[in-house]
């Protein structure tokens, strides 16, 4: 109980990026995530608004939610390091991070447990969903020329920035040497025109729209990491995942059926992009999408485990099979 309550009081100071107070969660915990009435359950999920998330909106469309008696709303937030407090005060039921997020929370011994994967890596070079960009006239032509610069991530150490350094250093640079501004997706390719950042790391649909643009994708972060890089999943608090098994049952099985229909259809999840993003449609057939494994990669974690006990980001590496489901 006492390593509990200093979770919580750890949890409410990464909070001051999340959204609002602690409010109670949608589901009460003594229905065990149950309904209880012969409606819905309301279970509430903060997102993130990038490509990796389709699937949830997917299945929502497709009524996989529904079949298990789950009404969902849907919260967008900036990052993963956002949303993991959020789900470990109660504010929402389930939230969307990457696993280096979700790896430092467990590092400090929050108690998180992944239901879902979530998205990964497409492991071709030069072909991914996700990748450093610099301007055309940009005299940078590598990773290893990131080296002294300056780079805009969503999330100051977290997944990007680790791996971009895992990035610099497979190309022969100095990842020590790299200078990291967090910046809102939405907010990078801008700051790159007037150039207030030397290169961005970007995800769909903001990576299109780069290069439409007329950037150059110089590095392709996540192939460089490791091979078919898991990069999130779906996670919940260890309260919730003990008191409620059924509503994190039911959440779990739909979320699998929305894994697997936006696999089996590409074309929906480019449709899917247009009601929770800002993206032109005419970019809709160029992105790059993500794959949507039905498992998660547990090598990927060792990895990102690794890069951020490299980096700093954790002091010892934490145990991750009770992260894993």
């Amino acid at each position: 109980m006492i390593r509990i309550r200093a979770a919580l009081a750890a949890a409410s100071v990464l909070l001051l990026t999340a959204c609002g107070g602690g409010q109670p969660s949608s589901s009460d915990a003594s229905d065990g995530g149950k309904p209880a009435s012969s409606g819905p359950t309301p279970v509430k999920v903060s997102v993130i608004p990038i490509i990796d998330v389709a699937p949830i909106y997917l299945g929502d469309q497709q009524g996989f939610f529904a079949a298990e008696g789950l009404k969902l709303e849907l919260v967008s937030a900036q990052g993963g390091a956002a949303i993991v407090p959020a789900v470990v005060s109660g504010q929402v039921d389930f939230g969307f991070s990457n696993f280096t997020s979700l790896i430092i929370a467990r590092s400090k011994n929050l108690p998180l447990k992944v239901v879902a994967p979530g998205a990964a890596s497409t492991g071709v070079q030069g072909k991914d969903f996700g990748g450093v960009v610099v301007r055309a006239d940009s005299p940078l032509k590598s990773a290893a020329d990131l080296a002294g610069k300056h780079v805009a991530v969503n999330t100051l150490n977290n997944i990007n920035d680790t791996t971009v350094r895992a990035s610099i250093l497979a190309a022969g640079g100095d990842p020590k040497s790299v200078s990291f501004t967090e910046l809102p997706f939405p907010d990078m390719l801008a700051a790159l025109d007037k150039g207030n950042v030397d290169a961005v790391q970007v995800v769909e649909p903001f990576l299109a729209t780069a290069v439409k643009n007329g950037d150059r994708v110089i590095a392709s972060n996540y192939v460089d990491t490791a091979p078919n890089l898991a990069i999130a999943g779906y996670f919940t608090s260890q309260q919730t995942a003990t008191s409620k098994p059924d509503l994190v049952k039911r959440f779990a099985a739909a979320m699998q059926k929305s894994l697997k229909y936006a696999t089996d259809n590409p074309e929906a999840v480019r449709k899917a992009l247009l009601t929770y993003t800002k993206i032109d449609p005419a970019l809709t057939d160029s992105l790059t999408l993500p794959t949507y494994p039905a498992e998660i990669n547990s090598q990927s974690l060792d990895t990102l485990s690794k890069l951020a006990l490299q980096d700093g980001l954790i002091q010892t590496a934490p145990d991750l099979s009770g992260l894993l489901p």
